[in-house]
This record gives structure tokens, sequence and C-alpha cells, in this order.
């Protein structure tokens, strides 16, 4: 028998994800539906189209990871769902669902930190790190460098001042005419470039702390382009040996000046293979080691909302059945500590 089931609801921008955790055997089954195409003719994610395909996709996918899983929803012993941050429309859709199912099967129900989801996923995999570390977060709206003492024992070290990375790599895209979502389909491209063509500068690296700012990186990208258009895979190149290598600097920084020896990498563009061989290199040559969850589990997903749920819950952690609540913007700070349960 299959101890203590959490199913995990991730709603919270342009993927709807549903996973299922067991305290007796870890992640049992997963599903995801991307809402790419749905966004692709308007260059970005419509924050209302976005709610409406949720709404659409949550419960046929948890059927279906019932049925991959060989279970029946009473078996069910709790429920997750990302309460924040993100979209705010989206997070209502997963938020309701889970509300509304808890309640009819008399379960404890729990909102999670869609951002402690990414932080923990390399949980996820059988090689885990170990506490204490340093997480470096990157998505489309977050670039973050977190000290990590223990599960919601987190210290902000810095943070983008303006565009996220992600968000800086989809903005270059569009600049050089990708398609959406621009991020992989620069560094598609970059891989046709040649290094050295043009230097991109390194944003902020040559002050102290540990803050990024990836705006000015994005408007010497466009400035380039504009001078040499028929160079796109070469600018596409730079741009990201740029970002990359900035985020490197920074992460060495941080593990120098916490002390710490383990890097996790985790969010959207920590599925950058580029990024990937930056941060591995960096961390044999100062004696790190350097985790990342699979490729799958990069991007937004439920398996890693239903592994905090499963922490959270059972610990004891619960929401009342009936208040719909939602938090658009979440300061990870605000996370309060638990001790890891298996």
């Amino acid at each position: 028998m299959i101890k203590f089931i959490t199913l995990g609801i991730e709603s919270s921008c342009d993927e709807t994800g549903i996973g299922l955790y067991s305290q007796q055997h870890g992640l049992i089954a997963h599903q995801l539906f991307s809402q790419v195409e749905i966004h692709q003719e308007y260059g970005g994610v419509v924050p209302e189209l976005a709610s409406r395909d949720h709404i659409q996709r949550v419960l046929p996918l948890i059927k279906a990871v019932l049925k991959e899983a060989k279970i029946k929803l009473t078996d069910i012993d709790a429920i997750a769902y990302t309460a924040g941050p993100g979209l705010a429309g989206a997070l209502l859709v997963g938020s309701a669902v889970a509300k509304s199912l808890a309640w009819s099967l008399k379960i404890p129900v729990l909102g999670v930190h869609h951002m402690e989801g990414h932080l923990l996923a390399p949980l996820l995999e059988e090689t885990q790190p170990k506490f204490p570390f340093v997480a470096l977060l990157v998505s489309g709206g977050h670039t973050m460098l977190v000290d990590v003492e223990a599960i919601g024992q987190y210290k902000i070290l810095g943070e983008s001042l303006d565009d996220a990375v992600g968000e800086a790599f989809d903005k270059t895209a569009k600049i050089l005419g990708l398609g959406y979502p621009g991020g992989p389909a620069l560094a598609t491209l970059a891989e046709q470039g040649t290094e050295g063509t043009f230097t991109f500068p390194r944003p902020m690296i040559d002050r102290p702390g540990l803050e990024f700012s990836f705006s000015g990186l994005k408007t010497f990208a466009r400035n380039t382009f504009a001078k040499h258009p028929n160079e796109k895979a070469d600018i596409a190149k730079a741009f990201e040996v740029a970002a990359t290598q900035t985020l490197m600097i920074k992460c060495r920084r941080a593990l120098e000046q916490t002390g710490r020896t383990t890097l996790v990498v985790a969010g959207g563009v920590s599925a950058n293979l580029s990024l990937r061989k930056e941060l591995n290199h960096m961390g044999k040559k100062i004696g790190a080691t350097v985790f990342h969850p699979r490729q799958e589990f990069c991007t937004d997903n439920g398996a890693m909302i239903a592994l905090v749920g499963h922490f959270r819950l059972s610990c004891g952690q619960h929401d009342n059945h009936h208040e719909i609540n939602i938090k658009p913007r979440w300061n990870l700070e605000e996370l309060t500590h638990i001790e890891q349960i298996k």
C-alpha cells in the first residue's frame, strides 16, 4: 500500500502541472501541459488566456495522473497547490480546484510557494543536495541567490534590480526576431554563433554585492543588432556567454561569502546547457558541488509542488477549506522553517 499521497497542482503561469508524491515511494506520477502554442502568436503570455486554459486542463490532467499511478481520487491524503507568486487569475484556478477537492474529500490542503518548489526540485532526484547550500533561482520572472540553511530557512543574498535573466533572454530573442518562447530559441541559435565575434558586458560584476541587472545587456544586444543585422547567431552567442558568465561569477562570489560548498541551480533558465557548463566548470575549479534538477523539472511542474506540499503537510501545516487565498507577490523569506520528512 502506498502511504500518504500528496497531490500537487501547479498553475502559476503558462503551464498546468500535476504531480503525485508518496511518503513511501517518492514521486509516483506527474503530467504537464504547456501553453506555448496558445501564446506564440502574441509573443508572450496573455494572462486571461492562461487562466482559461488552466480551467480546461487541470481536471483532465488530475485524472490522467491518477490513471498513471493506478490509484483512485479517494486514495489521496492531502492536496498542495501553488498559492504564489504568479499570475492572479492562473493562481485562482489551482487554488479553487485544490480547495474544492480537499473539502469534498475531507483531507488537508495547503498553498505553497512556487519558488520553494523550484528550490527543492533537486530533492526529487536520487542524488540530492544536503543542507545547507546556496541556491541560484533563475526563471522568466526571478533571478536570485538564496542562502538555504534548511527547508523554510531562506536568506535572499541578492536578486535582479530590473529584468530577470529569463526575461532578458526572451526580450533579446524578440529583438532578433526569434519565436516564443525566446530563451530556448536564442540558446539554439547561439549554438551556431562564434564566441568572441562580439563581446558583451558582464553587468555589475565590478562592484561588491550579489545583485543582478540584465536590462542593460538587453539594450547592448539591441544596439549591436542595429549595427550588425546579419549576424544574429554571433549576437545570440555573445549575449548567452555574457549572461551565463555573469551568473557564474555571482554564484562563485556567493559561495565564497557564505562558505558553502554546495550550489543548487533551479528554475526554467537552469535548463540552459551553456549555464550548466559554466557552473559545473566553476564548481570543479573551487571544489563545490553543483546540483540541477532534471530537464523536465526545470520548468514549472506539479512534481515540485507535490514534493513541497508533502514536506509541509506532513508537519501539520494546512489551510482552511473555505477561503481562496493566493499571493501573486510572496517573499521567500516569509516562509516558516520545518524539519525535512522523507
